[in-house]
């Protein structure tokens, strides 16, 4: 984690952020000026920004500069070695890249998460959080990628440099919750190839592969622009009898991961989220922490689960390892296997 200076440093580069010109809304006026919401106004759209519906935590400069100066982050080790792997093929596999990023074979679709082969994870490409483990899978050896699942704005799940590198190999297809249209056009993909989606909406791809957008416990936002601006979200994705569950960035929530599995099923598969979680009273109303990602596995039914956003990038106060560390506690706590619910490192993966 960042000394004083770097620390001071990225104040700096947050107030000018901060500064920097707010866009207006995204609202457009019809022929007698009355100005129209984008998207159908809804319980998490008000006709400009987004929210969660259930309960909605937004944080500030404030809170940031109240948790830095009393942090006392657990120092990470600068590297970590991985072995790339080819990815995993089967009726359900998946390999993990590292942080969000998994490829995933659901029968023969390939699909790709939240992208990132970055060394940082940043508005700038010289300062913020530095991957600390090679890519699981080197981006040379990626198979031809069906589609891309792209879950919200944040810049360790939207890389640009990443989907640009995509887009120009010729990956034609990226679904997304509504409103990060922009950046992915900005990345160069034509707009035909970009599928924007509520939460409950879904598409269908080639071969009976059926993705629908979910809803998570969140928010979005880049370096410019309006705050939940752009939707967050999951992914539920069946193809036949076999179901993968993307969970995003969401914090604990039972309603929320009730009610999908009411609606969507139990998936065979789930990947949640279980780093970057303290210090709770910052990090709880948008990361779950290990114990509330099993309760999340077991709301949802799912068959398995696989553990994301831990090891890559050092977010927040936790050591590298102590999210699998509480993932078992919390796995024996509610008399389950180690196998139900795996961290997976970089470099691993499983077919379910």
């Amino acid at each position: 984690m960042p000394g004083r200076r770097e620390f001071l440093r990225s104040l700096a580069v947050g107030a000018l952020v901060s500064a920097a010109p707010r866009l207006a809304g995204c609202a457009t006026p019809d022929s007698t000026g009355t100005m129209n919401p984008p998207y159908p106004l809804s319980d998490h759209f008000d006709g400009r920004v987004f929210r969660n519906p259930r309960q909605h935590v937004n944080r500030g400069w404030g809170d940031v500069l109240r948790w830095k100066l009393k942090a006392d982050p657990v120092p990470w080790p600068e590297s970590v070695p991985v072995t790339p792997t080819d990815p995993l093929r089967g009726p359900l596999a998946v390999t993990a890249v590292g942080h969000a990023s998994f490829v995933v074979d659901l029968g023969g679709t390939v699909l790709l998460t939240d992208p990132v082969w970055s060394d940082r994870v940043s508005p700038v490409s010289w300062y913020g959080p530095k991957r600390v483990q090679a890519p699981g899978v080197s981006f040379a050896r990626l198979p031809r990628i069906d589609a891309i699942l792209l879950s919200h704005d944040h810049y360790d799940h939207c890389d640009l440099p990443t989907l640009q590198r995509l887009a120009a190999g010729g990956v034609r297809r990226v679904i997304t919750p509504l409103a990060n249209g922009d950046l992915l056009r900005d990345a160069g993909f034509a707009r035909e190839a970009i599928v924007e989606l509520d939460w409950w909406q879904s598409t269908a791809l080639p071969g009976g592969v059926e993705v629908t957008v979910t809803p998570a416990q969140h928010w979005s936002n880049r370096a410019t622009g309006v705050r939940n601006a752009r939707l967050w979200g999951g992914f539920m994705v069946r193809s036949g009898a076999r179901s993968f569950f993307f969970a995003g960035d969401t914090a604990a929530n039972d309603s929320l991961f009730s009610e999908i599995r009411s609606r969507a099923g139990e998936p065979d598969l789930a990947a949640i989220p279980i780093g970057a979680y303290e210090p709770r009273w910052f990090m709880a109303g948008q990361h779950c922490n290990p114990s509330e990602a099993v309760t999340v596995h077991r709301l949802l039914g799912a068959r398995r689960s696989v553990g994301m956003h831990w090891g890559t990038f050092q977010l927040t106060d936790e050591g590298r390892d102590e999210p699998v560390h509480a993932l078992a506690r919390a796995l024996s706590e509610n008399g389950l296997e180690p196998h139900v619910f795996s961290a997976l490192e970089a470099g691993t993966g499983l077919i379910a």
